[in-house]
């Protein structure tokens, strides 16, 4: 009997912001945030996913917590492997032993060097073999495109840590486009232009929520305000604001503008032929960063071909990695 019935096969889109987990026959069994509190001194872990997230900046000097990637990319190498490995654990425990194969996201701009920590940390947390797949094409794969045909499609994929273009035709992508810009960048961006303008200090996490609730890369009507608290640099004391999406929208204009200038530089490297395909099918628009207010109408302003965010933009990775999962024989080809 053994551990083979309990073999099985797992599909990990391991991003900067989110890991989601997507098990061969249950679909989608995990999202959280991708981030391990551990001990100081003895670098246990304490917490993973949503439990360290609740303690980050809120730590004491004996808890330290740890975002392992960073771009997109790993960053921490021995945390990246206790955080695949405790969120696995968490969906199911009885065959933590046994994981057949592994499917895990990539950018599409990441080193030799980069992919075989993946690899690396995948196999240390106990998979017997390990796939990967660019994470744009695992996004076209996500929403339904049929990747394997000979006609362009163009992919948008804005995650946490990197924002990845990239058009695809025949299984394979004929022109990418990477940049380090993604919704943990915005949120920086955020974070700095209130220290800069209104001396006012706010966390990362306020940061992401005020990008959330009110952030935009166009105008609204009509403008949101959201009260935030923060400190206030110049007296030192806790305060509560009004800050409204102008603000916010100020705030972000020269990472949405970068984003944007991105996406036509990949354009411009486009084949005639693909590019005719593209201005018939669009733009779509994947990943947390799509959900942001109005950032398909600014990028249709830019270079004036039709864009759409896809349906469940957050899971569109995971999803694509799962079919490939469910099915490798089809997609074979799309696996590095």
């Amino acid at each position: 009997m053994g551990f083979l019935n309990f073999a099985t096969d797992v599909a990990i889109d391991l991003g900067t912001a989110n890991t989601l987990i997507y098990i061969k026959g249950r679909g989608i069994v995990l999202n959280e945030p991708s981030i391990v509190a551990v001990h100081r001194s003895t670098r246990k872990v304490i917490a993973v996913g949503h439990e360290a997230q609740q303690m980050h900046e809120r730590t004491h000097r004996e808890i330290e917590t740890i975002r392992p990637l960073k771009d997109g990319v790993i960053a921490d190498f021995e945390v990246a492997e206790q955080l695949i490995r405790h969120l696995i654990r968490k969906v199911q425990t009885s065959w933590i032993t046994a994981i057949r194969r592994m499917v895990v996201c990539v950018p599409s701009g990441i080193t030799e060097v980069e992919k075989r920590a993946v690899r690396d940390s995948a196999e240390h947390a106990g998979a017997r073999q390990v796939y990967l797949i660019d994470e744009p094409m695992a996004a076209a794969i996500g929403i339904g495109l049929n990747v394997h045909e000979p006609v362009g499609n163009m992919i948008v994929d804005i995650g946490g840590g990197t924002t990845e273009i990239a058009v695809i035709a025949l299984s394979g992508i004929v022109i990418d486009e990477s940049i380090r810009i993604g919704g943990n960048e915005l949120d920086n961006a955020i974070v700095q232009y209130f220290k800069r303008n209104h001396n006012l200090l706010i966390g990362q996490r306020t940061a992401e929520r005020i990008k959330c609730e009110v952030g935009s890369a166009v105008e609204l009507d009509p403008e949101l305000e959201v009260s935030v608290k923060g400190r206030d640099l110049v007296s030192g004391i806790p305060k509560v604001r009004k800050i409204s999406s102008e603000d916010v929208r100020e705030a972000l204009r020269e990472g949405i503008s970068q984003i944007a200038a991105a996406v036509i530089r990949c354009l411009e490297r486009t084949p005639p032929e693909l590019g005719a395909d593209i201005l018939e099918r669009g733009i779509m628009l994947t990943g947390g960063g799509a959900l942001l207010k109005g950032l398909d109408t600014l990028i249709k302003g830019r270079v004036d071909l039709p864009v759409y965010v896809a349906e469940d933009p957050l899971t569109a990775v995971v999803r694509g990695t799962g079919a490939v999962l469910e099915d490798p024989e089809k997609y074979e080809k799309v696996l590095t």
